[in-house]
């Protein structure tokens, strides 16, 4: 069975690159990579409290992606290149996924500042053509920020392309809808990890902010009016069995149920309330239904449409397998 690509939710993790480090900002000093990478960090720290190195001194080691269908289904999800995480063919895999399946629209949180700039500068390093993701000019362009069919950053969506702030990002984004955030690491947290030996344990990570990631980006199409309330809870029942039919093989997928939540649906406990004011045995589900509704169908100014990026491609650059084809605030 081929089902078309429409969406591709994503996520990156990196870690430094010290020998680079070492080059550009301490050049005829002899310091080691684990060396410059400690002084670029303390240096940073001082500067602003973070440890977290720009991205154009980093490389992917960690790509998690969500391939949903034009009805916002998930599809799968795949960590590049899992368990070898080459930065190079992770880089490869990811552009020519994009490619292959007819260029979906990409779907991040804060993926404008830091989860493409890096897959990009990447594709620099390893010497990779875009030519078709350059290609344009204007605000046609696919690169132009504001071309939410080519790159929906949730981020930008949700501050108006930084009118405002998200103080609390991706993890407060989660838990609002009753989803467990950030788990066990941080971006900061990932250099340390690295270093560790822990690539799979990064992977996990990455798995679960794409999870995070997906269940924003759902809500956000209810916030814009492409899916009624009624259809997100439904797309997110359908989201928890695929996780939990693939749990016995994932520990990220564990961890993550182990620590997911419901939403409260104000206007169904609101019935609910009102019904046993009532002493009504049969007002609940009756009042829940038409509340229920009711907020949905006030804000959809039309029937939920699909992407306007259409990918019929049957090419399936991307599996489990090794052949697989930020600080991370978010």
């Amino acid at each position: 069975m081929t089902q078309s690509v429409t969406y591709l939710v994503f996520d990156v993790e990196s870690v430094a690159d010290g020998d680079l480090i070492a080059k550009v900002r301490y050049p005829g000093e002899g310091l080691t990579p684990a060396e410059a990478i400690a002084r670029y960090q303390s240096e940073i720290f001082e500067k602003s409290g973070t440890t977290f190195i720009p991205h154009t001194f980093q490389i992917p080691i960690a790509v998690v992606i969500a391939k949903l269908d034009a009805e916002f289904r998930m599809l799968d999800l795949v960590s590049l290149d899992e368990p070898h995480f080459r930065s190079h063919v992770i880089t490869a895999n990811f552009w020519k996924g994009w490619d292959m399946y007819r260029r979906p629209t990409w779907i991040t949180f804060n993926g404008r500042s830091f989860d493409l700039p890096i897959m990009e500068m990447a594709a620099f390093r390893y010497g990779i053509s875009l030519a078709k993701w350059f290609s344009g000019s204007g605000y046609k362009a696919l690169r132009n920020r504001f071309n939410s069919e080519a790159h929906l950053d949730l981020q930008d969506l949700l501050t108006n392309f930084g009118a405002a702030r998200l103080n609390g990002g991706l993890n407060l984004a989660a838990q609002l809808l009753g989803k467990p955030g950030k788990m066990g690491l941080n971006g900061e947290a990932v250099q340390q990890k690295y270093d560790e030996g822990g690539k799979m344990e990064i992977s996990d990570y990455c798995r679960c902010d794409v999870l995070d990631t997906y269940f924003v980006f759902l809500r956000c199409m209810v916030l814009t009016g492409k899916l009624t309330l009624e259809q997100e809870i439904e797309l997110v029942q359908q989201a928890k069995d695929f996780i939990q039919q693939r749990a016995d093989d994932c520990q990220a997928y564990q961890d993550y149920l182990g620590q997911w939540g419901e939403w409260v649906d104000p206007w169904e406990a609101e019935a609910v309330d009102e019904a046993d004011e009532n002493g009504d045995a049969t007002g609940p589900s009756e009042s829940a239904e038409s509340n229920h509704g009711s907020p949905a169908e006030q804000t959809t100014d039309s029937e939920p449409t699909s992407s306007p990026v259409e990918a019929d491609s049957t090419a399936n650059p991307q599996s489990d397998s090794a052949t697989d084809v930020t600080p991370k605030t978010s």
